[in-house]
């Protein structure tokens, strides 16, 4: 049975967190595995514990990647 971990900043609206789950489901889905077998669990962390290029995310523009 398929579990998915999805590390993402805090601060998504509910509706956003719906959408992702939902989509990821659906990959599932169409290749034969019922919703109800796919695990899915959203890991939310602050943008001052996430770096790319090495800056934090919350030291760069606030519409980047949001």
């Amino acid at each position: 049975m398929p579990f998915v971990q999805v590390n993402l900043w805090s601060g998504l609206p509910l509706e956003t967190k719906k959408k992702i789950v939902e989509g990821i489901t659906k990959v599932f889905t169409d290749i034969g595995i019922p919703a109800e077998a796919a695990t899915i669990i959203l890991i939310e962390e602050p943008k001052e514990n996430w770096a790319t290029g090495g800056k934090l995310h919350s030291e760069q523009d606030p519409d980047y990647l949001h």
